[in-house]
C-alpha cells in the first residue's frame, strides 16, 4: 500500500519539486498545502502517514502549524519533519523534545529526498 505524505510549503516551486521527487523516486502519494491553515485542515481530513513542513511561511508559520497539529487528537500522532533553511546544529535536540521527528535542510537533494524522509521515519519508530 502506498504511503501518503502531506507537504506544507508556501513556495510553489519547492512544493512542486518535492511532489515530483517523491512521486517519481518513491512509493508516496503526495498531498500538498500552500499554507499552514490549509495544511492543518488537510492533515485532519486526509490523515497522512507523514508531514513535511516548511518553517518560514506567511500567516501561520511552521512552528505554529506544528503546535496546532499536536493539539488535535486526529493529527497529533502524525510524524512531522521540518523542511527549512533555518537549521542550526543545536536545534535537533530541542526540536526532538517538541516532538518533531527530523529536519531536512534547504536546499535539499531531490534524488535523496525520499531516502532522507524514510531514514528519519525509521529512526523514530
Amino acid at each position: 500500500m502506498m504511503s501518503r505524505i502531506l507537504i506544507i510549503e508556501d513556495e510553489e516551486g519547492i512544493r512542486l519539486l518535492v511532489k515530483l521527487a517523491l512521486e517519481m523516486n518513491a512509493n508516496w502519494q503526495v498531498i500538498t498545502a500552500s499554507s499552514g491553515e490549509e495544511g492543518i485542515t488537510l492533515a485532519a481530513t486526509e490523515v497522512p502517514d507523514a508531514i513535511l513542513l516548511d518553517v518560514m511561511m506567511p500567516g501561520i508559520d511552521g512552528f505554529a502549524t506544528f503546535k496546532q497539529l499536536q493539539a488535535n487528537s486526529i493529527t497529533a500522532s502524525i510524524p512531522v519533519i521540518l523542511l527549512t533553511t533555518k537549521f542550526q546544529t543545536t536545534e535537533p535536540n530541542r526540536l526532538s523534545q517538541l516532538g518533531i521527528k527530523g529536519i531536512i535542510p534547504k536546499p535539499f537533494d531531490p534524488i535523496t529526498l525520499e531516502t532522507d524522509i524514510d531514514q528519519i521515519l525509521a529512526e523514530n519508530k
